[in-house]
């Protein structure tokens, strides 16, 4: 098996991303601390053509350079939006029809592997402060809480405290 070049890629260009048709999906960042995961979630956005990244709260905005040496280019092709409030935001994409998806580990959440993107047309899916997730008041408008089954040994009470 050969590796392909990044010319057999046929990779898009960032007008030809624009104008592609989107998988009808956002994200929405709540209070992201680390420009890294900021850049991370633009490249896999780009790598699934989802329709846009709302940044709220304290989540830093490109052009920032640690942004951009992870997104590698992202923020160029992906359209992305600053909202002060997170909750204000989620109400806002309900009232566009969003199914919206609190990415957390709460009573009653949904496994991912059990998730049936099917069942809805549009999905907004809120991911969380590293140390402290998801705004309760986030929780409560979210229409469901997905969670990422945690199979490992890193939880929360176990990392030094840094803050």
């Amino acid at each position: 098996m050969r590796k392909l070049k990044n010319s057999e890629l046929n990779r898009l260009s960032v007008a030809a991303f624009k104008e592609a048709t989107k998988l009808p999906v956002v994200v929405v960042l709540d209070n992201i601390r680390s420009l890294n995961n900021i850049g991370s979630v633009f490249r896999t956005a780009d790598a699934f053509l989802l329709e846009k990244i709302y940044l709220c709260g304290i989540t830093a905005q490109p052009p920032h350079r640690d942004i951009h040496k992870t997104a590698l280019g992202a923020t160029e092709s992906v359209e992305w939006e600053h909202q002060e409030d997170t909750l204000s935001c989620v109400k806002q994409l309900q009232s566009e029809g969003y199914h919206c998806l609190a990415v957390e580990q709460a009573e009653e959440s949904l496994m991912l592997n059990d998730f049936d993107r099917s069942k809805h047309d549009k999905i907004a899916v809120v991911f969380g402060n590293e140390v402290k997730g998801v705004q309760q008041s986030v929780i409560d408008q979210c229409d469901h809480c997905l969670e990422i089954p945690q199979l490992g040994t890193k939880h929360l009470n176990s990392a030094p405290n840094t803050l």
